[in-house]
C-alpha cells in the first residue's frame, strides 16, 4: 500500500533533519545547544529543525552550511527542503477536473527539456503512445480513481504532446520491460498497433529504445516507472500520487539507475525482434 502524503513529507522532514544534524556534529557543535547559541538562535529552533518538526527556511539552511564549514552544499539542501515540502500531488486533487488538464500542465516541461531518459516496466511510454492504447491506459484511469470523464480530450492533448519526439535537436533514452510489450491494454488490435507504432519511431535517430528481457538476470528493479527531465527533474508516478524529485543528489541516483538499466537492455534488431515476438503472441 502506498505511502500517505502527510506521512512521507514528516519522513522527508526527518531525514533532512538527520542530515542537518551530521553536518552539525562533524562540525564540532556536539549539542543542538551549542549550534543554536553560535547561530544565535534558541535551542528549540535547532532541536525542531533537526527532528523533522519545522521545516527550515532556506536562511537557516545556509546558517547550517555556512557555521559547519561546508558553503557548498547550500543548493542541495535547499532544493532537498523544497522538493519535501511539494513532495506529493495527490492524484485526487490533480485530477478534480479530469486529465486533460494534467497532460497539458506538463507541456512547458516537455519543451523546455533537450533530453529524455524514460523507464516504464509496465506499460508503453506516454511519449510513443497511440490514442487507441492511450484511450485504453486512461480510460481504465477514469474509472478507477471515479474522475470526470474528460477521456477524449486527454487522449487528444497526449498525443499532442508527443510531437517534441519529431524533433531531431533533442535526445530520447526510451527503456522498457520486456512485460511492457506484452501486458494487453485495449485488445490484441490495439496492441498490434501499438507495437507496430514502437517499431517505427524506434528507427527516428534521435530515439534509443531499449527493452530489458525478461530473461535477463537482475541487477535492481525498481517497481514504479521514472522519467528524467535534462538533469533537472525526476518524475515518478505513484498509484496514489506523483513524485517530484528535484534536488541534485537524488536526481544523480535516478540517473545512475537508468545507466544500470540501460545496460541490461537490448537494442537494435534484438529490441526489434522482442517488440517482433510480443507481435507474433497477440495470434
Amino acid at each position: 500500500m502506498a505511502e500517505s502524503p502527510s506521512s512521507s513529507v514528516r519522513e522527508a522532514r526527518k531525514t533532512l533533519g538527520n542530515r542537518l544534524k551530521e553536518m552539525r556534529k562533524k562540525a564540532g557543535f556536539k549539542t543542538a545547544r551549542a549550534f543554536a547559541a553560535r547561530a544565535g538562535w534558541s535551542e528549540s529552533k535547532a532541536s525542531r529543525i533537526e527532528n523533522g518538526v519545522t521545516a527550515p527556511a532556506d536562511t537557516d539552511l545556509r546558517v547550517y552550511a555556512e557555521l559547519c564549514g561546508v558553503p557548498e552544499v547550500f543548493d542541495d539542501l535547499a532544493a532537498t527542503s523544497h522538493n519535501v515540502e511539494e513532495l506529493y500531488i495527490e492524484w485526487r486533487r490533480v485530477s478534480g477536473r479530469g486529465l486533460a488538464p494534467i497532460q497539458a500542465a506538463s507541456v512547458p516541461l516537455y519543451q523546455r527539456t533537450r533530453h529524455f531518459r524514460v523507464y516504464e516496466p509496465g506499460v508503453v511510454p506516454g511519449l510513443v503512445q497511440t490514442a487507441d492504447y492511450a484511450r485504453a491506459i486512461m480510460g481504465r484511469l477514469v474509472n478507477f480513481h471515479r474522475i470526470p470523464n474528460d477521456l477524449e480530450q486527454a487522449v487528444a492533448a497526449r498525443i499532442s504532446r508527443q510531437q517534441v519526439i519529431y524533433d531531431a535537436t533533442r535526445r530520447f533514452a526510451l527503456l522498457v520491460e520486456e512485460t511492457a510489450l506484452r501486458s494487453r491494454y485495449g485488445g490484441a488490435e490495439t496492441m498490434a498497433a501499438q507495437l507496430g507504432h514502437l517499431l517505427k519511431v524506434a528507427s527516428l535517430p534521435q530515439v534509443s529504445f531499449g527493452v530489458i528481457p525478461m530473461s535477463v538476470d537482475r541487477l535492481l528493479g525498481p517497481h514504479e516507472g521514472f522519467w528524467i527531465f535534462d538533469d533537472k527533474q525526476v518524475l515518478v508516478e505513484l498509484a496514489t500520487a506523483e513524485v517530484k524529485v528535484r534536488q541534485p543528489s537524488e536526481i544523480a541516483v535516478y540517473t545512475r539507475m537508468f545507466a544500470e538499466l540501460a545496460a541490461m537492455a537490448s537494442y537494435g534488431p534484438q529490441a526489434r525482434a522482442l517488440i517482433a515476438q510480443a507481435i507474433s503472441a497477440l495470434g
